[in-house]
């Protein structure tokens, strides 16, 4: 009888959000935070948040960056993700909902989503999930490839040994660390 092999070589805490991927954690581009010294300068990523939907950097550099639209921006501080909608500066970019957060905040820009990975559920709940994408089928409607299905009430330290792009903010559970 054949047997499922799960071995994962990287994993990333997840932020579930209605519309922001799971990133690729090979496509980073910094962390950054107030202590964080980056090889490109960047030594702080201050969170405006009454400005909206832009965040503002100290001293980045996002138009030499090339931070292309639609980069996910993760705040593992506040579990908040948005994608990247314009690079209006080299100290802002606009992203898909208001911002929240501080300066002290620790951010990281990935410029890519996913194609699809499994997850490790740290605390039960329902999960819902985007599934991952099949033979370049990119079309949100089109099934079973980007479908949305709900896994109800996986347990704690639960794996589920399926390919997604995202976890739904509906989702219940919590803890959940995306494997590849």
């Amino acid at each position: 009888m054949a047997y499922q092999k799960l071995q994962a070589r990287e994993a990333l805490a997840v932020i579930p959000d209605a519309n922001v991927p799971i990133p690729d954690p090979n496509t980073a581009i910094n962390l950054i935070d107030a202590g964080t010294t980056a090889t490109d300068g960047v030594t702080a990523f201050e969170v405006v948040a009454n400005a909206g939907s832009v965040l503002t950097g100290a001293g980045t550099k996002f138009t030499e960056m090339n931070i292309p639209i639609g980069a996910i921006v993760y705040n593992s501080t506040s579990s908040e993700a948005y994608f990247v909608v314009s690079v209006d500066s080299d100290t802002q970019i606009t992203v898909n909902k208001a911002v929240t957060g501080t300066a002290t905040d620790t951010i990281t820009i990935y410029t890519k989503a996913t194609v699809g990975c499994t997850l490790y559920i740290g605390t039960a709940g329902d999960v819902t999930v985007q599934m991952a994408e099949i033979n370049g089928n990119t079309v949100a409607a089109a099934a079973p490839a980007n479908a949305e299905v709900t896994y109800k009430n996986v347990g704690n330290a639960g794996l589920l040994p399926i390919q997604v792009r995202r976890v739904d903010d509906t989702t219940t559970a919590s803890d959940i660390v995306a494997m590849w």
